[in-house]
């Protein structure tokens, strides 16, 4: 299957917190989108591998993904080297995306740098004939994304470009809530953290409303381009 949007996220419930509202939208427009999750999140204070799968899986219904993997590094582990780039070389070139969205350059946890920093590399690795890996058996085919952008995270990065997800907040919402052991839920007895808390799932929306003030709409979500953007024309801007 050909993807029109990859996008890979460190950590199952990354790409929903951050770019949730885009991947609705461009699932709601036909479009082919997948996420390919780095680690399991196993180092997360709450939940456990098994919660995190079922949860990832719900959420991926919600948005209306095409294909949801799973790359097993290891949570809080990972470098950035060859042995960790081959298997995301190995997704690029399985889905042959023509968009790639990869983790905050910069971001409060630390996996989250390091991970943009091996999506990044692999992105460009990926269009290298003589870097060779296969798949069933079978030797994969060089592939380049035409372009890879960084979605925003916990940390306020000055966005390049915004997307108006006006439309699909609520949906976006509903895809983070499906992750029910990490974020608010009163009945929860596991220890609070960071993110379990309202006050960060209002956090979530009053970013969502300024990325949005800023671009004229009611909600948006935020990007950064690791490289300047061409237009051919003015159409299509808000």
């Amino acid at each position: 299957m050909k993807l029109d949007v990859l996008v890979f996220a460190a950590h199952p419930d990354d790409a929903e917190l951050a770019c949730g509202g885009t991947l609705a939208s461009l699932a709601s427009q036909g479009k082919k989108v997948g996420i390919v999750d780095l680690t399991q999140g196993e180092m997360g204070t709450r939940g456990t591998i098994e919660t995190r799968k079922q949860e990832a899986a719900d959420s991926a219904k919600i948005l209306g993904l095409s294909v949801r993997e799973q790359l097993y590094l290891p949570d809080t582990q990972f470098g950035v080297d060859r042995e960790n780039q081959i298997p995301l070389i190995q997704m690029i070139r399985k889905y042959q995306p023509d968009i790639v969205l990869c983790n905050a350059p910069d971001d409060r946890h630390p996996d989250h740098g390091r991970s943009a920093k091996l999506e990044l590399d692999a992105c460009f690795f990926s269009g290298l004939a003589k870097i060779e890996t296969e798949m069933e058996g079978e030797k994969q085919a060089a592939w380049r994304p035409r372009l890879v952008f960084h979605y925003i995270q916990d940390r306020m990065l000055k966005p390049d470009f915004i997307l108006d997800i006006s439309g699909f907040w609520r949906q976006k919402l509903a895809a983070i809530q499906a992750f029910k052991t990490q974020f608010y839920d009163p009945n929860n007895p596991e220890p609070d953290t960071y993110i379990s808390g309202q006050p960060f799932l209002n956090f979530l929306e009053a970013r969502a409303r300024e990325f949005g003030h800023q671009a004229g709409v009611e909600f948006g979500e935020g990007f950064n381009s690791p490289k300047a953007l061409g237009m051919s024309s003015f159409e299509g801007l808000i």
